[in-house]
């Protein structure tokens, strides 16, 4: 494990890290918090998020940054490693009474230099949409908190929607909005859409049209983050209860689910083309999930305490050996992401597509991802290929990952994956520690799926199989929309301890929703530094850095290898401790 030695050094805080990229720096110059610099008292606040968005103007730093820090709300121009940030002059600061911001998030499709629209989300119920450009308020909604109650967990822009957000809150329930539809002065009456295991959707029942369009209950106590899929198409939820749950978003089915080792899931990421989905949660675990087989293919222990964010790093996915992603374009072709590095990923996952459709050689893929936690500490993890394809002869896994590259639903709107038929389509590979994949029962449940929703991509691996569970199992008490993926008939038994699981957590450990620890590979971190005195809530990849936030309202920058200019690093680690860093600003 590549943790820190005892004593004294384990207290110390890092400013730089090697991987085999080579070496991260700290850039003191490049922090951004509040304007005295002054540690924030986080007792009793909410966690300190960070949202960023390129308004596509022509200077070239275009890059602009939001953070809340207790009841405060903060808008600058992101300078990245080029430049000192200047925290005198924010574009927009926002103090609210009574409330405070839990969360945010830019629309990256309607951004330009002239207006940009953030929506924020506070601790008792309400969203607000404004613009910090114009420095305008434009609405409130759920300002009666008619809606809910409670604080809102998440909020998100809709891909590729100029008018669409979607809501979470500690309630457990997530809200759909339009930003041109009104609230109403009542509380809204419902009526049932669609209803399945844990889950019920509800459209809102009125006269004319108003907020919100639908309002999704999902799972039990508060739905803690979600996270769209890279084309916009699924959805993936974590919850207080320990789920992920990932839906279809159009269709509103449920796609499969995964029960954390214990205690609540806490955050989830999408890998950049969609196959694998990361959380991490109280159990101090990151847990690797695949969409297309529904199951745990890895978990990783490195933390020390619950695991507050996970995040995939597009820039350092690779494919074959130590051959980094190469990518071509200038800044302004990367206008319309969800996310910073969406446009990137696309492009990784485009690359992964052309190289093993076209190449004879054998591939070899890595997926580089990071989380940070209440620990301090941030972690790197690899996920390479001996773990996604264990246990099989080089040409098989070469053959599955290209089957993978071109089927796997996400990663089908970028127009770059190739149409494979169903019947090439091979059997899910065996594993020496897990459940029993049975090549029948693949076959058997690829017709099973009948939702022409989802039937373009995902019938072909079957993993929503709800009618074919609905015919093999009658027992009074199965769960049905629990997605185990592709399992033999003769694990019946097994299937049949999850319908329990409601109501004794226990049982599900050991069946394909949480399997035994030694059933799984276990990973380690390629790193794990302490770099913070708080609790760390912030981790993004960037293309020329990473950037972190700690619960003092610290957001610090990381320079990438190579990306950094010549500048020292201040030798005393004081200096960083308390972000008394004026004289490098």
């Amino acid at each position: 494990m590549a943790t820190e030695g005892g004593g004294k050094e384990m207290n110390e805080i890092k400013t730089q890290f090697t991987t085999r990229e080579g070496l991260y720096k700290l850039l003191p110059h490049s922090e951004y918090s509040r304007p005295n610099r002054v540690p924030f008292n986080s007792q009793g606040s909410n966690p300190v998020r960070v949202s960023f968005v390129n308004l596509n103007d022509q200077s070239g730093n275009g890059d602009r940054l939001c953070f809340n820090v207790g009841r405060e709300l903060y808008f600058y121009i992101y300078k990245g490693v080029r430049k000192a940030a200047d925290l005198s002059k924010p574009i927009d600061k926002r103090i609210y009474k009574g409330t405070q911001p839990t969360c945010h998030d830019f629309n990256h499709l309607t951004a330009t230099a002239e207006s940009v629209s953030l929506l924020v989300g506070f601790s008792a119920g309400q969203v607000q949409l404004i613009d910090p450009i114009k420095k305008e308020t434009s609405k409130l909604f759920n300002e009666e908190r008619l809606i809910d109650k409670s604080r809102v967990t998440c909020v998100k822009w809709v891909p590729g929607s100029e008018s669409l957000f979607l809501v979470a809150h500690a309630s457990g329930s997530m809200y759909l909005y339009n930003v041109e539809h009104t609230c109403g002065t009542t509380a809204p009456h419902y009526q049932l859409l669609k209803q399945g295991e844990s889950f019920a959707v509800h459209t809102c029942k009125s006269k004319s049209t108003r907020n919100p369009l639908l309002k999704w209950t999902v799972g039990e106590g508060a739905l803690n983050e979600f996270a769209f899929s890279p084309d916009g198409k699924f959805l993936a939820c974590v919850s207080q209860d320990g789920f992920l749950r990932v839906f279809n978003f159009d269709s509103v089915e449920l796609h499969g689910t995964m029960k954390s080792y214990f205690g609540g899931l806490l955050c989830v990421c999408w890998s950049p083309d969609g196959k694998y989905i990361v959380t991490g949660g109280e159990d101090d675990l990151v847990t690797v999930w695949s969409f297309v087989d529904c199951r745990v293919i890895a978990r990783g222990h490195g933390h020390k305490s619950w695991v507050s964010v996970v995040a995939f790093d597009p820039y350092t996915t690779s494919v074959e050996e130590s051959d980094p992603m190469e990518f071509s374009g200038s800044d302004e072709d990367f206008q319309d992401l969800l996310h910073f590095g969406r446009d990137r990923a696309n492009s990784t996952q485009s690359r992964l597509s052309k190289r093993n459709s076209t190449d004879g050689r054998p591939v070899s893929v890595t997926y580089r991802f990071g989380s940070v936690g209440q620990d301090t500490q941030l972690c790197l993890w690899d996920l390479t290929e001996d773990i996604l394809f264990p246990h099989q002869p080089l040409s098989r896994a070469r053959t599955h990952t290209n089957v993978m590259n071109a089927t796997s639903p996400p990663a089908g709107s970028n127009g770059n994956s190739v149409t494979t038929p169903g019947s090439s389509v091979p059997p899910p590979l065996p594993r020496s520690n897990s459940l029993p994949h049975s090549a029948v029962s693949s076959a058997g449940s690829k017709s099973s799926v009948v939702d022409g929703a989802i039937a373009s991509g995902v019938s072909k691996f079957a993993t929503l199989s709800l009618h074919d569970r609905k015919e093999r199992h009658h027992e009074k008490d199965h769960k049905r929309n629990h997605s185990m993926g592709h399992i033999s008939s003769k694990s019946s038994d097994r299937l049949n301890l999850v319908a329990k699981a409601k109501s004794d957590p226990a049982k599900t450990l050991g069946t394909a929703l949480c399997p035994r620890m030694e059933e799984v590979p276990l990973l380690e971190p390629l790193i794990c530094k302490k770099i913070a005195h708080e609790r760390l809530t912030v981790l993004i990849f960037l293309e020329d850095c990473i950037v972190t936030a700690c619960q003092e309202g610290f957001i610090c920058t990381w320079g990438r290898p190579g990306k950094v200019l010549a500048e020292p690093i201040p030798s005393r680690q004081e200096d960083r401790v308390r972000g008394a860093l004026h004289d490098h600003s």
